[in-house]
């Protein structure tokens, strides 16, 4: 079966980060299981892997447009430290969450003050060029909950939220 839209695809990935060293891996894992078709993974991955099957392995590089989008330089601010979900002390390259109205949000540490952190609101992967060695493990249908739900459930689709 190939990858299309609505098939449920299961693959281990080595990411490359513009120095070429392995920045994050899934072999030591489980494989990672998406819904192909409902963006659920950046989109230059998900393009590549239209009409891959089971058993394929390839490498892409993906430009910051179609990863983790371009670096904003408005996106850095001075926020208050009651509004950071983090016991202990904070230090600055840790990623901590912040509480926002819509929710908590991933933020990196760039400054830490008395009564303010300063942080950087941008994905830490913004900005960078990414190549993923990609092995296929297998490809599905998708179960009609899935679909509805717009992602995978896991091996089986037995896997809910």
């Amino acid at each position: 079966m190939q990858i299309e839209k609505n098939t449920v695809v299961a693959f281990h990935y080595d990411l490359r980060i513009e120095d070429g060293a392995v920045f994050e891996s899934s072999r030591n894992a489980d494989p990672v299981n998406y819904l192909h078709g409902h963006g659920n993974i950046i989109y230059g991955l998900e393009k590549v892997m239209a009409g891959k099957s089971a058993g394929d392995s390839f490498s892409v590089t993906v430009q910051p447009v179609e990863g983790y989008g371009l670096r904003n330089e408005q996106a850095l601010q001075r926020i208050p430290i009651k509004h950071i979900a983090h016991k202990g002390r904070l230090r600055p390259g840790m990623m901590v969450s912040v509480n926002t109205r819509e929710g908590q949000r991933s933020v990196l540490v760039l400054k830490v003050g008395k009564f303010n952190v300063d942080v950087d609101l941008n994905h830490p992967l913004a900005g960078k060029t990414l190549t993923f060695d990609v092995e296929i493990m297998e490809v599905r249908a998708a179960a009609p909950e899935e679909i509805a739900h717009g992602h995978a459930h896991g091996p089986g689709a037995s896997e809910h939220h």
